[in-house]
């Protein structure tokens, strides 16, 4: 008797370039330049580059100093996440007319696992073109999908014919898909690990199925049986419509950096307090405070202190940053700082229960 491998029918939905394309939709001026939203030529870092922009170099967690430089004629625009987030609304508003077992990722990304779906159709592929018309029709943007058996090839596969394209990895073209494919468009492969790859002989997807189990978990650890798994199209992670908030921060980048702790403390003051409303909004407390200190040189330090009690409350958090604060001398001016709390009250475990059926 044969074998039946059941699949599961994921779609990975990727707004094209989403900050910036809200932007460019609201204000006809903006369409069809470029534009950065967040940042300025003269401080801070990019949150979001048009596609105009990115022929030049311009992208996401570069500098407005760096982005203006590579492209004069740039525009920046202040972001309003407000906006974002109603804009995000809609749109998965529409992802819950096909499936209930939706995970963001962000504002602008997240997994549909179809594989049973409330329009009762059988065709992944169809179902992605039809949200991406709707979310075309109803909002006003274009996004791009991905659609395979897991996550991970649906995530890659997302990106390949951006922007308002999508691309499908069917079961039986899985393997061949991630042989072929350059180490450096694995989901989960930085650029460090890369050149790390790279030093190893590993180039494509094949080069880096050939390498054992033990060679993986010498040169990159806990990470290495992550790899051996994924090349092999083994990716057995549910699509989690609740996924779990594990972090809860606010932070700010200064106009001018700071060189004296209480001016930091101020700040931190105006910090503490933004994170207090996020907090009492999700009723939402923790254990773990973090301290972010970015300086003028761009190094990052966090400090971190757990106390024994859930806390949420402005003072008791600037009571555990200040003591961060002077743990130690700081070692340059401050350019960014930011408070997380974390080991939160929402951290449970909760299980999703999906129900597989044969075709893809």
């Amino acid at each position: 008797m044969s074998e039946i491998t059941i699949h599961r029918k994921i779609i990975h939905i990727d707004m094209d370039a989403f900050y910036a394309s809200v932007e460019q939709m609201d204000n006809p001026e903006l369409r069809g330049k470029p534009i950065a939203v967040g940042g300025s030529e003269n401080r801070g870092v990019v949150a979001a580059a048009s596609y105009e922009a990115r022929k030049f170099g311009v992208r996401s967690a570069i500098s407005g100093v760096l982005a203006k430089k590579n492209c004069p004629e740039l525009i920046f625009v202040k972001p309003r996440f407000d906006r974002y987030k109603e804009i995000s609304r809609k749109i998965h508003s529409i992802f819950n007319d096909y499936t209930d077992l939706v995970e963001p990722l962000s504002l602008d990304e997240a997994y549909l696992d179809v594989t049973q779906n409330k329009k009762g159709n059988p065709s992944a592929t169809l179902l992605a073109q039809e949200i991406r018309l709707r979310i075309l029709n109803e909002v006003g943007l274009t996004a791009s999908a991905g659609i395979s058996v897991n996550k991970f090839v649906a995530k890659i596969a997302s990106d390949y014919n951006k922007p308002n394209g999508q691309k499908t990895v069917n079961p039986d073209d899985v393997i061949l898909f991630l042989e072929e494919l350059p180490i450096r468009k694995f989901y989960g492969v930085g650029k460090v690990t890369t050149d790390k790859m790279y030093q190893l002989g590993i180039f494509t997807g094949l080069e880096l199925k050939s390498k054992s189990l033990d060679f993986l978990e010498k040169h990159f650890g806990k990470s290495g049986a992550f790899y051996y798994q994924v090349v092999r199209g083994i990716h057995t992670s549910e699509v989690k419509p609740d996924r779990i908030t594990k972090s809860v921060a606010a932070e700010h980048t200064f106009d001018a950096n700071l060189s004296s702790e209480i001016f930091m403390l101020e700040q931190l003051e105006k910090i503490a307090s933004s994170l207090e409303r996020r907090l009492k909004k999700y009723n939402i407390a923790g254990k773990t405070v973090t301290l972010k200190i970015k300086y003028s040189d761009f190094t990052q330090q966090t400090r971190s202190k757990t106390v024994p009690y859930f806390i949420a409350d402005k003072a008791l958090i600037i009571e555990n940053v200040k003591e961060l604060l002077y743990q130690e001398r700081m070692k340059d001016s401050v350019r960014l700082l930011g408070i997380s709390l974390s080991n939160l009250n929402t951290e449970q475990k909760k299980t999703v229960v999906v129900q597989l059926q044969f075709a893809f």
